[in-house]
């Protein structure tokens, strides 16, 4: 049984682990990358709705995790493949979901589901199965009794507890200091492959210990929760930022961002997720398809230029659906972000040019 808070139930079969999970309730449109999203450490917390009716027919790898763990909080799909047939598969994603713990369900009309969410918002969500099952308002009960996703602070949950190195690929050209907000394995793997030697960081990590490096760039990640709550990056970005180093910030330090420039941000009714999202980059009138997974955004003005503390600010890029921020930059000193995420290991792949934009904010400041 699946339980809204709203109190909309959904009955279906036991799909990876038994038992009881509660979350936020979410959708991806993707129709690819279930493995990606599942193992993406911004959705800790959260339980995945999958649009995409048929979900599993190329089983799990062991090359594709963007982490070392599944991070939703459970998963829902329609029609699950029946078995897996794949020449990289090694087991059945249902096989992993219970290796790992991850309560999901069958058969759901997916398709309502959605489109209950967008109609109602994102909202607090239960799964529960075998001995977890009970009369429905204990059930509802147990989801509204859950902790909300506005004001949760998740990123040190998911970041990495130790420093690691990740080399150039050839010979190395930079040194980038990146803050692990739940970064994905892909990110430092793409910045490797254009000379740069990457030094992830837990979230944790001061200053100091950032400029120990002597980095030519600083980068700060993707991640879950909300970022009204993220005060220490907000710091950690602002020092980056007084010191004129060029920085680049994906998803959560988009809005890190947005908050270090002294902008607001709020919580989107049903957030964006998915592979298949249109933006617009408003320097070149280019749109892209890109990779999204984010609940909230930079409330900031989509015309004209901004004083900041750290001087002009502009609305680089747009999501062309609903005009929500997507990118920001700055005019005076070498940093910006997007609020998408252009490694997007299952694809498309329009936004990885990003990566060589960062590589020239690097040998401008060298230069």
């Amino acid at each position: 049984m699946l339980v809204l808070e709203d109190g909309r139930t959904f009955a279906g079969r036991s799909y990876g682990a038994v038992g009881q999970t509660l979350g936020e309730a979410v959708f991806s449109t993707g129709m690819t990358g279930y493995q990606e999203t599942l193992t993406d450490p911004s959705y800790h917390r959260q339980v995945v709705v999958m649009t995409a009716p048929h979900i599993g027919n190329t089983g799990v790898n062991d090359e594709d995790p963007e982490s070392r763990r599944i991070w939703v909080a459970g998963y829902v799909v329609r029609d699950p493949a029946r078995r897996h047939s794949n020449w990289r598969a090694t087991r059945g994603l249902d096989e992993e979901l219970a290796d790992q713990g991850v309560v999901g369900i069958s058969g759901v009309d997916t398709r309502a589901l959605t489109r209950h969410l967008r109609e109602r918002g994102a909202m607090r969500v239960g799964i529960f199965s075998g001995e977890a099952l009970a009369a429905p308002d204990i059930l509802l009960e147990r989801v509204r009794s859950a902790p909300q996703m506005a004001g949760a602070d998740l990123s040190a949950e998911v970041a990495t507890a130790e420093p690691y190195t990740v080399p150039a690929v050839g010979e190395k050209k930079y040194t980038v200091a990146a803050v692990d907000l739940g970064i994905k394995g892909m990110t430092p793997q793409r910045m490797a492959e254009r000379g740069i030697e990457v030094h992830v960081l837990p979230a944790t990590t001061t200053l100091e210990e950032i400029y120990a490096l002597d980095p030519d760039g600083v980068f700060f990640s993707n991640g879950p929760g909300d970022p009204a709550t993220a005060d220490h990056p907000v710091a950690l970005m602002r020092g980056v930022l007084e010191r004129s180093t060029p920085l680049f910030g994906i998803c959560f330090g988009n809005q890190i961002l947005g908050r270090a420039l002294g902008f607001g941000t709020f919580k989107l009714k049903y957030g964006h997720r998915g592979i298949n999202q249109p933006v617009k980059d408003r320097a070149t009138g280019k749109v892209e398809v890109t990779a999204h997974n984010h609940g909230f955004a930079v409330d900031a003005p989509l015309d004209g230029v901004s004083d900041t503390p750290f001087g002009r600010a502009e609305v680089s890029h747009v999501c062309l659906n609903d005009d929500v921020v997507e990118g920001l930059r700055l005019l005076d000193r070498p940093a910006f972000s997007v609020q998408y995420h252009p490694e997007a290991a299952a694809g498309p792949h329009d936004a990885a040019y990003l990566f060589d934009r960062f590589v020239s904010l690097m040998e401008d400041q060298r230069a």
